[in-house]
């Protein structure tokens, strides 16, 4: 069972993110459009309100400056100013969509794709796209997706995985280090293979895909081969992101939510939102980071 902590309960905590560098946690809370940040060195949390909905982001070279994905658009935050430099919007032209998951791969460009936030039942609407190093959006040929997730990158970036979650199902696909050209999409996790629905992944040092599992209340490890080889479980049925951190890489944390749940369902599990950490005999790989020049 994964342990919880920090007091904070989030409607929609989402895209854990560890920086080695600064030895801190980062992650937002979406409906609250607010980042967050933990020191476990200090013991200390800090936040900072953006201009709307923080949905995804990215490290970058410079300890000072996040990527932002928003819900309409890319953009440059700086932590020392609190400025928002806007890059560019995405999908303006579908009001249903906006960003959802996104991760860099390991060229330091981002990738990301869109949320139908409309629709029930949710249509596939939005596309995947990528946030070139020359600030250029490029739209990748993966088809829509309702709800996209899962974002992530083999250890030497030749495989992307993906999800649309409403499919339940994970995918995969040959990705080119240098040009960045896509190959031929094949299911790497089916719907029936997990409970839940998949969310956020990350992947490990040894190649292995860690994927939290919505409605469920588990993270799932899979090795590259696709088989199931271990599974955790926490407090709260809406895991939703997970991340390795730590001085070492051996933490995994945990984001959750109580999105969309009743009063009864809260008091049943008043763990709901939380953020959680297990100790674990296998590293993560340190984030790459959006090497995009900021401007």
């Amino acid at each position: 069972m994964m342990e919880h902590f920090l007091d904070n309960r989030h409607e929609l905590g989402e895209c854990v993110l560890w920086c080695e560098r600064t030895g801190r946690l980062l992650w937002t809370d979406i409906p609250q459009a607010t980042l967050w940040s933990y020191s476990p060195a200090s013991g200390r949390s800090f936040s900072w309100q953006m201009p709307e909905r923080l949905c995804s982001f990215a490290l970058t070279g410079s300890d000072d400056c996040l990527l932002l994905a928003l819900a309409s658009g890319l953009a440059f935050f700086r932590f020392s100013t609190g400025e928002v430099t806007r890059i560019v919007e995405v999908e303006a032209d579908i009001p249903a969509t906006r960003i959802n998951d996104g991760r860099c791969d390991r060229q330091g460009r981002f990738v990301f794709g869109m949320f139908n936030q409309e629709d029930s039942p949710k249509r596939a609407l939005g596309g995947f796209y990528r946030l070139n190093t020359d600030l250029s959006l490029e739209r990748l040929p993966l088809g829509n997706a309702a709800i996209a997730n899962s974002i992530c990158f083999s250890p030497d970036g030749r495989r992307m995985y993906y999800a649309d979650s409403v499919t339940r199902e994970i995918r995969c696909c040959q990705y080119d280090p240098d040009s960045g050209a896509i190959g031929a999409s094949q299911v790497f996790v089916p719907a029936d293979a997990a409970p839940g629905e998949p969310d956020g992944s990350c992947i490990d040092a040894e190649g292995c895909l860690w994927t939290t599992r919505w409605g469920a209340g588990q993270v799932m490890r899979f090795g590259p081969d696709g088989r199931l080889d271990r599974v955790l479980t926490l407090a709260a049925p809406q895991p939703s992101c997970p991340a390795f951190g730590g001085p070492d890489f051996s933490t995994l944390y945990v984001t959750s939510a109580w999105l969309g749940m009743t009063g009864g369902d809260r008091a049943g599990a008043p763990l709901s939102g939380a953020m959680f950490r297990s100790a674990l005999d296998v590293r993560g790989l340190p984030e790459s980071r959006f090497l995009g020049a900021f401007r």
